[in-house]
């Protein structure tokens, strides 16, 4: 078994974006993990936005691949969504299904995870249309640089949403402070950030590649976030159901807090 240490760093290495949605985000049938990656935060992302306190001008994702279901919810209280993406080929990926090209990821099978009627086609396509007209901004970033986006500058966002990103990104408890903190730089006085991420993992796979996940626990996950000014309006974890050997999570994680004016 490969030791931890060699595990490949999704933001050094880089992989595969579209064997990653394939592996963790399409209708397959041998596609196991449904209700942990998609139902899980479809409905929490739903309950979070349904308190009625997180809107305004502009969201930021910071998330990993280039999924895109986490933002259905999103684009009914934001009309601007900037993406952010470490890697050309997630950015090329979804640009293919912003765009509507040949070849694009397929979503259709997230739209009954909406609530929608699953004969209701055409409210499905609305909502695919809205989101796509939110993410007319997506934009490569450097995680080293104090300025992620230079030369671009961004305006503060009124939220932040990072999925699975924050685990993949840092080595050990420190990095994933740091980042954080980088993260919450880009908010407004008082803006939202909104996380999803595993909990007791140590890696996930990518076709033949193993890649490293920094492992924490939910006391970690609250304590990292009211370290930094935040206050946790919503905190929600759900046990894994997935039997799969290409990825060990325990269990995943949604939260969403304020920061402090």
């Amino acid at each position: 078994m490969m030791d931890s240490s060699s595990h490949k760093l999704y933001h050094v290495h880089g992989f595969d974006s579209r064997q990653f949605l394939e592996h963790y985000f399409s209708d397959k049938p041998d596609m196991v993990f449904g209700d942990d990656t998609l139902k899980f935060v479809i409905e929490n992302l739903r309950q979070v936005f349904a308190m009625g306190h997180i809107d305004g001008d502009i969201l930021i994702d910071l998330s990993a691949g280039s999924f895109v279901h986490h933002l259905y919810s999103a684009c009914e209280f934001f009309k601007n969504i900037v993406v952010l993406k470490v890697n050309n080929r997630c950015i090329m990926e979804l640009k293919r299904w912003v765009d509507e090209r040949t070849g694009a990821f397929y979503w259709g099978h997230t739209s009954t995870l909406l609530q929608v009627k699953e004969e209701n086609s055409d409210q499905c396509q609305d909502q695919e249309a809205k989101l796509r007209s939110a993410l007319q901004h997506v934009v490569k970033y450097d995680l080293e640089k104090e300025n992620m986006t230079e030369p671009l500058v961004l305006p503060p966002a009124d939220c932040v949403i990072t999925t699975w990103l924050l685990d993949v990104i840092s080595k050990d408890q420190d990095d994933y402070i740091r980042y954080l903190r980088k993260f919450s730089r880009l908010l407004k006085p008082g803006g939202h950030l909104i996380i999803i991420g595993s909990l007791g993992t140590t890696y996930f796979t990518v076709g033949k590649d193993k890649f490293h996940v920094f492992t924490c626990d939910e006391d970690f996950a609250r304590k990292a976030l009211v370290g930094e000014g935040f206050i946790i309006d919503y905190c929600k974890v759900k046990e894994r159901t997935a039997v799969s050997d290409i990825n060990d999570y325990k269990a995943v994680i949604s939260i969403a807090a304020h920061k402090e004016k």
